[in-house]
């Protein structure tokens, strides 16, 4: 639904260091409350939430948490899931789990029309951000945000997620010498992601290694955001 496109001001509090002050807000005007933006970050299509329903209720009871749902349209339809465990870690045994169960109950529901193919997945390191919690999980690290409509003037923000305050996502971003903390209210994303970084990986590593899930000699050399700069 396109919204009529107003100005949203922007409160900002500069800032270096230590993010312990008062935090900056997005605000919207109150004529517009009605029309506040609204992004199923999980599921965006109509199908797709349709999809959600009938299918998280399997995930869930396995033990899972669904992150993301796409039915994609191309020369064969595809239906991406991902999904995650509670404290991450999924693992391919852990999709094929999925993909059993998945499978069977849409044999039963029958919701796609079309012939298609199951794919399940884990999130990756740079994975989407579709829940809330997401963004107070990764706080400290580096994430693009896009909004559906014009926030200030602009729809993409890149910086250091900075955990989340109420239904608002915060973020750290550079403007100019400073280095400024807004507020994002969660149901205006229409896409958000983690920055494949250096101390990303290490981090996603690390945790994999003390799960015990974690072959080092099974990865290549991973190129990172940036990494093709630095060896130009």
């Amino acid at each position: 639904m396109q919204l009529q496109q107003r100005r949203v001001g922007l409160l900002v509090r500069g800032t270096t260091g230590n993010f312990d002050g008062p935090r900056a807000r997005f605000f919207v005007p109150d004529d517009r409350v009605e029309n506040q933006m609204t992004n199923d970050l999980i599921a965006k299509a109509a199908i797709d939430r349709r999809l959600a329903e009938i299918i998280t209720p399997v995930i869930e009871d396995l033990g899972y948490e669904l992150v993301r749902i796409r039915l994609m349209s191309g020369k064969m339809t595809t239906l991406q899931i991902m999904a995650d465990k509670p404290d991450g870690g999924i693992e391919v045994d852990d999709c094929a789990e999925i993909s059993n169960a998945v499978s069977a109950t849409l044999d039963v529901e029958d919701p796609i029309l079309d012939a298609y193919a199951l794919e399940v997945s884990s999130p990756g390191i740079d994975r989407p951000l579709t829940r809330l919690k997401d963004f107070e999980m990764f706080e400290g690290y580096e994430a693009k945000i896009e909004t559906a409509e014009l926030i200030d003037g602009r729809r993409r923000f890149k910086g250091e997620l900075a955990g989340i305050e109420g239904d608002e996502v915060l973020i750290n971003i550079s403007e100019g010498d400073e280095t400024i903390t807004i507020g994002l209210q969660f149901d205006w994303l229409s896409d958000a992601k983690l920055v494949l970084t250096d101390d990303l990986i290490k981090e996603m590593l690390r945790q994999r290694k003390d799960a015990g899930a974690l072959n080092e000699n099974a990865f290549d050399e991973i190129e990172t955001e940036g990494s093709e700069e630095e060896t130009n």
